[in-house]
Formats: structure tokens, sequence, C-alpha cells
């Protein structure tokens, strides 16, 4: 069902659906940024439509709504455990087209990948239904089209906002509480980046580990694994057992995200390490994101939403890192 209505009517249907859902989407608040009178626009609990960001890109995904960056997993005794509660308050979650493919990486490797579904992530990921925000043009450092992750149909819900009026497409019936004019509209997506890619697919990764392209990140990368945190298809995280200081034998098992870019990551017992240098590291990431992903799966795991360009401080870029992959692929099939 395809609705026309005013931001009066949108914020009472979702007033109705507060009851039942905790409702998210990209907010801005003002001088909380990392540098001084700097905004941040992150995920948090919204009242009305008017707290929505329609015009920034979020500096943060959706993926910590599904995926949350400390999850305790279970409490523990001498002799027993006891698997951790959740609200049972539903999500509805706004988000762009580029984040939504992103919960479809995420899903692909808790849910998919392999014979066991995650169960913390899966008893999570049911509750959550999501609303697509229609996307008009690319934002600074965005490659979605190259990524074919402009656009998506697995939505709940999807919104235009056009001046003070609202175009709603409503696929869940258990989402038809909002009253409007019918009308027909497509939903909006970004139909062209600033930059653009083309992702090489005859990868040797062999051959390409061994590049001396990679000693430049040696000295670039700080090891800070933002983009990683920023990023809405990073998955990895570690495991830690918090004991309670008045009975070290009861704690909690918790999960925390982690980052393949840190130091630490892959060490081993006896001291042995994977992936020691950063370059090794940056190596291992974009291989992942462009080639690894898409051998296992059928399709990249990048989605070109731009956010780990957009926090790096050391303007390390992954589009032109992924732009000298093909350089370098492209001269080998040359010399061939």
């Amino acid at each position: 069902m395809k609705i026309k209505l005013d931001k009066s009517s949108f914020n009472q249907g979702l007033e109705k659906l507060k009851s039942e859902y905790k409702i998210l989407a990209p907010k801005t608040t003002p001088f909380k940024g990392t540098f001084s009178d700097t905004d941040i626009t992150k995920y948090e609990e919204i009242r009305t439509i008017e707290e929505i960001e329609f015009n920034k890109k979020s500096n943060f995904s959706a993926k910590e709504t599904i995926l949350p960056i400390t999850q305790v997993l279970f409490y523990f005794t001498e002799k027993e455990y006891k698997t951790s509660d959740i609200d049972d308050k539903k999500l509805l979650v706004f988000l762009r087209a580029c984040d939504l493919n992103g919960v479809k990486r995420i899903d692909e490797i808790y849910l998919r990948n392999g014979i066991e579904r995650d169960y913390y992530y899966e008893r999570l990921r049911e509750k959550v239904k999501f609303v697509l925000i229609g996307c008009k043009e690319s934002f600074r450092n965005c490659f979605c089209v190259s990524m074919d992750s402009n656009k998506s149909d697995n939505y709940s819900m999807a919104i235009n906002l056009r001046d003070d009026e609202i175009y709603l497409d409503i696929k869940d019936s258990s989402l038809d509480i909002f009253e409007g004019e019918a009308c027909d509209f497509e939903v909006d997506y970004v139909k062209e980046n600033i930059i653009n890619l083309e992702v090489p697919e005859n990868i040797n990764p062999v051959e390409l580990s061994k590049h001396p392209m990679w000693d430049e990140y040696d000295a670039r990368c700080i090891a800070c694994g933002k983009c990683n945190f920023v990023c809405p298809t990073c998955t990895c995280f570690t495991m830690q057992d918090i004991y309670y200081k008045e009975n070290e034998n009861v704690g909690e098992r918790r999960r925390v995200w982690a980052s393949c870019q840190v130091d630490g990551y892959t060490d081993m017992a006896g001291g042995h390490s994977f992936r020691k240098k950063q370059g090794e590291r940056m190596r291992y990431k974009v291989m992942h994101k462009i080639h690894d992903f898409n051998k296992r799966f059928g399709y990249q795991m990048c989605v070109g939403c731009g956010r780990c360009d957009d926090a790096c401080p050391q303007y390390i870029s992954l589009s032109e890192c992924i732009e000298k992959v093909a350089d370098v692929v492209l001269v080998k099939e040359e010399a061939k």
C-alpha cells in the first residue's frame, strides 16, 4: 500500500506504534562529535519524524541495533548458568539502503554461515522490522552504486520525505496504521555516486598478498579500528568473562565488538600472531570485503557507504585502495 500524508498524521502513527515497538533512527545531537563544535549522527530512539536526520549520513551504521557493541550472553555460578534476558519490545529501525544491505551481510555470517545459527543474534534479529529511508543524493565518500547496494526491496515500510509531505510504501500489514491518501511513487535511491569503482574479478589472493602496495599502510595506519566499528558489515567479536568482586566464581560472559586492524587481534598462545604489520591487516580487511566473502556467498561484502573513509584519522580511503587493487590486477592481466 502506497500513501501520502503530512507530518502530523505520520507522528500520530508513530505514537500508536510506540506501545509495541522501540523506534530507532539516525538522530543528530549537537556538539557531541569527535571534534570541538561538531555534531554526531547515530542511532537513537525517536518519538517524532522531526527527530529523524534525513540530510546527513549517520556517523555510525544501524548495525548496533541488532548486534550490540557489548552483549551479555549468559550469567554463571559455580554449578549453573542462565541465558541473558532480552526486552520483549519489538524494534522498528529507520535506515538507508546501504545499511539495509549491510544487514543482509550480517545475516549471512550469523545465520547462514555453517550448520548452527547464532542464537543470540537470531533472537534479536527476529524482533526487528526495517523502514527504508529513501536516499536521493550520494553523500561524501559513498560508492554504493558500484557495490550494487544503492537500493533494496527487503523492507517492511519505506519512506520518502518531500518538504512537509511524507510518502509511505507499506508492505507489512501490521504497520498499516497510518492514515493518508493513496498515491503511486517510487522509493528514492541513489543512481550515481561521485566515486565510481570497478571491483576486479580475477583476483589471485596469493600473488596480491605479496605486492608492495600494502607496505604503504605500515606507516599510515595507526591501528585505531575506527574503520571496523563504523562499518555496517564488520562482524568480528571477542569474548570476555567478567568475574564479580563479591564472588570470583560468579560472573557473566560477554560478546564485544573486535577489530582486525588493532594490535592483538590475531595473537595466539606462545606469542604468535598472524598479522603483525598494519599493511598485512589492511590487506586482510580489503580482500575480505571484495574477494573472500564474494567467493563464498556470491556477492560483495562492502556496501560502499564510505563510513570507513569518513572516520579514518589518517585519511586512508578504502575506495582508493580498491582502485589500486584493480590497477595491479589489470597490469598482471595485460602482462600475460
